[in-house]
């Protein structure tokens, strides 16, 4: 007696996991260990979503290239401690500068201290570095100062700007990586193979599963033959599943999700390299520059100008932004 033949569906292939929400917003509030609170939102998280989608991170280097190109270098605060400074506020909205002192007492130079692994200490006016939890080193007394955006929720750290568009360029990249595993997978956005021709062995279904599951990855795109001596010309369909749509979404969603992102970072669009779709462009990039520069980014100049209240000197200093090529 032959067996019974029975319907059966199976996959292959796992989900590819990215960066999500969990891996940013680790805690509900700025925790504290007895020496130092933690930050709000994660900033290995906030690391990582840096280099996650194109244009969150343009936005962030056309801004840091425009204030590196108007500050004016300080014997005790180079061009480079600035840039750092610069980067550390654009992703973390705080950064910190440290004061080197000599044995004397006189300041020799500020040096950056990266947001990412500098704490606020549980005392008021100290903070710590913590590159990982086996090695932590407290500051001296006052010789750190944070420059930091306000948050409505805490007064400890401060909190991006661009917070409400982060699932924006998580969904970008999530989009690209789909896409690259569209490719990369000689299945595509994958099929379905629906078979009603009974085959003689039921290691014939076997053998098929096997050669479909070494046809993904590296090395795809391989013929597969399937003999089924005596079976149904209709016996054996492929159907895509949805190899159209997932196509037209792509690009759908690369658009609004960078859309997203420019409304965020308030920079314009001929300021980063994005090409126009339309015919009549962007407009004129000069204006939109100007326009940018008064207000989005001296205000942002007048933030760092802080540092100079504290530090008892003007370490920080800007020239005028301007697109002519003598600037003065």
């Amino acid at each position: 007696m032959s067996k019974q033949q029975t319907m059966e569906a199976f996959t292959f292939g796992e989900p590819s996991p990215v960066l999500n929400n969990r891996d940013i917003f680790d805690y509900l509030e700025a925790m504290h260990n007895g020496k130092w609170y933690e930050m709000p939102l994660s900033p290995d998280g906030l690391s990582r979503i840096y280099r996650a989608a194109v244009h969150h991170a343009s936005a962030i280097q056309v801004k840091r290239n425009i204030l590196r190109s108007c500050f004016i270098p300080h014997p005790k605060l180079s061009t480079a401690e600035f840039t750092g400074l610069a980067i550390d506020f654009l992703i973390f909205a705080n950064a910190y500068v440290e004061r080197v002192k000599s044995r004397t007492g006189k300041t020799l130079q500020y040096k950056r201290s990266p947001a990412k692994y500098t704490r606020k200490g549980f005392k008021s006016d100290n903070y710590w570095w913590v590159p990982n939890f086996h090695e932590s080193r407290e500051f001296n007394a006052n010789s750190v100062f944070q420059l930091t955006e306000a948050d409505i929720n805490q007064e400890l750290y401060g909190i991006p700007d661009y917070t409400a568009s982060m699932n924006s360029s998580l969904l970008n990249e999530s989009a690209t990586l789909f896409r690259r595993k569209y490719y990369e997978n000689g299945s595509h956005a994958g099929f379905i193979l629906y078979m009603t021709d009974a085959l003689q062995k039921e290691d014939d279904i076997d053998s098929l599963r096997k050669a479909l599951k070494d046809s993904k990855g590296p090395g795809n795109f391989r013929n597969l033959l399937l003999y089924a001596p005596g079976g149904n010309k209709d016996g054996l369909k492929l159907m895509p599943v949805s190899e159209v749509a997932a196509k037209d979404e792509f690009l759908n969603v690369k658009n609004v999700s960078r859309d997203d992102q420019l409304a965020a970072h308030r920079v314009p669009p001929q300021l980063m390299g994005i090409v126009p779709n339309n015919t009549g462009g962007f407009g004129d990039s000069g204006k939109a520059a100007e326009v940018f520069d008064a207000n989005e980014m001296e205000s942002l100049r007048a933030i760092f100008t802080s540092i100079n209240d504290w530090a008892g000197e003007e370490i920080v200093r800007f020239k005028p932004y301007t697109l002519s090529k003598d600037k003065e």
